[in-house]
């Protein structure tokens, strides 16, 4: 260790000599919690701390030593500077625990958290600093007292930072929330309303004034406003509402108002004032606002502040329109939106009207359309196909697009009659002089039943657009409540999924494989198991679907491959490993393109052999990007894996394709082994065999399940085979046994 690490942890045992005589000033301090169950840690960092002063404050310190008690103290604690927060004390994670609560409960956002731990495994520094607000993450064998002084000192000057900025946002907050006050609901009326309000609400005076604004420019120079009138008034001058100035009677406030229009800069007298709003655009405010003082010179400056920030407001009306015209209707067809059509279907179902129906109509194969012809075409059919529905439904019927290619519409059930509706798309459309045949499906849902919020209806709507597009693509299918079942049934599936893989529920079971000639055990195939909280096998064929569809297969793959590389290597040490260990690859997986790393991290970490992992890849995946698959299957043969093609015969893979893979193995699929005692005989299993032969490849059979497969693909030539009649799939143990068993 180097005199200057010694030096350093010195500092941290020993109390510095200069430090003896010195003494904590009076008056205001920094309060330093330190949260931690072990007595040791806080007299260690009070010690190392003592006579500390950061910014000219000492330091008050705050001792907790769990987290309910910390809970409880800081409930009535406040103006905590930093937490020294320990991450492991009762449990795992009550440390980040508590930041939530500090963060999220007390809503102390200005304090400082310092995450410690001896424990690093429990909270890792990159997910903590990711997944909660803290501001430092420190080990505890790292912090020395210089290296907590730094970091301590560095956490406080953060605090004050922060705290002298919001003191000196709240110096404005009435000008600023005065301005917030404002709604652009009615516009530019309902505004200048509001401006008369906040103005005399500013000052602490009655809202006696009125405010005017720009009216018809001339037309000769755009700069000098030809008419000025009245768009709001209170009090005594609501009479004038859109009066021109020069209609006004009091010539004390026509001048005032002319005078600050044409100037542009706002006017104070000992009796009134009149303010300019200094907007960019080409419409200028003033308000007049009588006054029974006149305003101190700090008041002047603060009003004109308040106004600039007006000003900004009014140059954003016509900006908030836009937003709210974007945010509510369709900018190419001219037709509401999606979120117009949701409100439209609340205020429908807000009624009560019997007998409506929401229906999504989706033009087929646009996607294609615009690849092919171009986004100009694609958008000349959307506005042809938006016209016809407008034209043929007419205003009983409320009609939106709700996304590229998908209509929404809302009505009643005579109208919205499915035949009617594919009807009106009988007709080809006439686009740039040329007849384009447009084809519909569509999905539709009754809004009987439905309470609240109209996005449901819509969701329901959309699932059952998803049904026709898949199932019968220019057709209609109306919405059941079994399809709202089956998809709910699949989400809390796979929110079980997601749950199970972080708990840990998931687990492998193994099936052995072995030579149909010798008996020789040659192989193991893992095969992922979950079993619910309530005890009961999920099929994979239900759940691998899901984890495809959802993301997770690309982790849950990657924790298969290392526990079953695992699994092989302790069979290894313990002398009764087969050949290989099979670990199947979702097509998902390897079209992600750091797959190949993720086999050889596997291999590095476990330290097997690549020659003794087998990656078995369904004939989807051979079909899909073939380049891609080409490529990466050549990188892992380069490596040693072996690969073999599983469920064989159930795609449909080119054989000239096949010829060119460097595959080691096919695997007949249990559905043509299980043939072979039926009328259709071993026909289709004998010529895989036969195949693989003539290719070169080992052939194994999956479904083994009585003596008569294993005799007839035996006599056939096959290889090896797996199955119940050998072995059914295994816990780790089970498996031991059964090999020490066949000894």
């Amino acid at each position: 260790m180097s005199n200057e690490q010694d030096d350093d942890d010195e500092l941290f045992l020993v109390e510095d000599a200069e430090d003896e005589a010195a003494t904590q000033q009076a008056g205001r301090s920094w309060k330093i919690a330190i949260v931690d169950d072990d007595e040791d840690v806080h007299r260690t960092t009070c010690f190392a701390l003592q006579y500390v002063q950061i910014l000219n404050r000492p330091l008050e310190f705050i001792h907790t030593y769990s987290k309910s008690e910390t809970r409880k103290v800081f409930a009535s604690e406040s103006d905590i500077a930093v937490v020294l927060l320990d991450v492991v004390m009762e449990t795992e994670h009550a440390g980040l625990e508590l930041v939530s609560f500090i963060r999220d409960e007390l809503g102390w956002t200005d304090t400082r958290i310092i995450l410690r731990t001896g424990q690093p495994g429990y909270a890792p520094e990159e997910e903590a600093i990711r997944d909660y607000d803290i501001n430092d993450y420190k080990t505890k064998n790292e912090l020395t007292r210089k290296k907590l002084l730094t970091s301590l000192t560095a956490a406080v000057r953060s605090y004050e930072q922060i705290r002298t900025i919001d003191a000196s946002r709240r110096g404005l907050h009435q000008i600023i929330s005065s301005s917030a006050a404002f709604t652009f609901e009615h516009g530019i009326q309902s505004f200048a309303s509001g401006v008369i309000t906040q103005i005399a609400a500013l000052c602490g005076v009655p809202p006696e004034g009125l405010l005017c604004a720009q009216g018809e420019l001339n037309e000769l120079d755009e700069e000098i406003p030809e008419t000025f009138n009245v768009i709001a008034s209170a009090g005594h001058y609501s009479s004038l509402i859109n009066c021109p100035i020069d209609d006004i009677h009091s010539s004390r406030v026509r001048d005032a108002l002319r005078h600050v229009l044409t100037r542009r800069e706002s006017l104070f007298t000992d009796h009134s004032m009149t303010l300019y709003f200094s907007g960019r655009g080409n419409r200028p405010l003033a308000a007049f606002i009588d006054l029974p003082f006149s305003l101190s010179e700090i008041n002047q400056h603060l009003l004109e502040v308040f106004c600039s920030n007006l000003g900004v407001c009014l140059d954003n009306l016509s900006l908030v329109n836009q937003l709210k015209n974007h945010a509510y209707r369709d900018q190419l067809l001219k037709l509401p939106n999606r979120l117009k059509f949701i409100e439209q279907i609340s205020t429908t179902l807000a009624s009560e009207q019997t007998g409506q129906m929401v229906a999504l109509i989706d033009i087929d194969d646009f996607a294609e359309i615009n690849d092919v012809l171009g986004h100009h075409y694609g958008d000349l059919i959307l506005k042809a196909v938006a016209d016809r529905l407008r034209e043929k439904l007419g205003a009983h019927v409320f009609l939106a697009r709700i996304s590229g290619d998908v209509f929404g519409l809302l009505g009643s059930k005579e109208l919205l009659e499915p035949e009617t509706l594919r009807q009106m798309f009988v007709e080809s459309y006439t686009i740039e002089e040329t007849a384009h045949a447009v084809s519909m499906s569509i999905g539709m849902v009754a809004l009987e039943g439905y309470v609240g919020d109209g996005a449901e209806p819509l969701k329901d709507a959309s699932i059952a657009l998803k049904r026709t597009k898949i199932h019968q693509r220019g057709s209609c299918t109306l919405f059941t409540r079994s399809m709202g079942i089956e998809i709910r049934e699949r989400a809390t599936l796979m929110q079980h999924l997601h749950k199970a893989f972080d708990t840990q529920r998931l687990f492998l079971m193994y099936q052995p494989q072995i030579d149909l000639e010798t008996g020789q055990f040659t192989g193991l195939e893992a095969l992922i198991r979950w079993r619910n909280d309530d005890g009961v096998l999920i099929p994979p064929n239900d759940f691998i679907p899901l984890a495809e569809y959802s993301g997770l297969i690309t982790s849950l793959g990657a924790w298969v491959l290392r526990t079953a590389c695992f699994m092989m290597v302790r069979l290894q040490k313990a002398g009764i490993a087969p050949q290989r260990m099979g670990v199947n690859v979702s097509v998902v997986q390897f079209r992600q393109d750091d797959y190949i790393e993720d086999v050889e991290s596997a291999l590095k970490e476990t330290a097997l052999l690549p020659e003794n992992l087998e990656l078995e890849i369904t004939e989807s995946v051979t079909m899909t990007s073939a380049a891609l698959f080409e490529s990466k299957l050549a990188k892992l043969k380069q490596m040693g894996v072996k690969i073999a093609i599983d469920d064989f015969g159930t795609g449909f893979s080119s054989l000239s394709y096949l010829d060119k893979l460097p595959v080691d193995r096919l695997k007949i699929d249990r559905v043509f082994v299980n043939q072979i005692d039926t009328p259709e005989g071993p026909r289709i299993a004998e010529l895989i065999t036969q195949l693989g032969k003539k290719l070169g490849l080992q052939v194994i059979a999956e479904g083994v399940e009585h003596e008569t497969h294993w005799k007839t693909l035996a006599a056939m030539g096959c290889h090896e085979g797996q199955g119940f009649y050998i072995g059914r799939p295994m816990l780790e143990e089970n498996l031991v046994s059964w090999i020490n068993l066949r000894k």
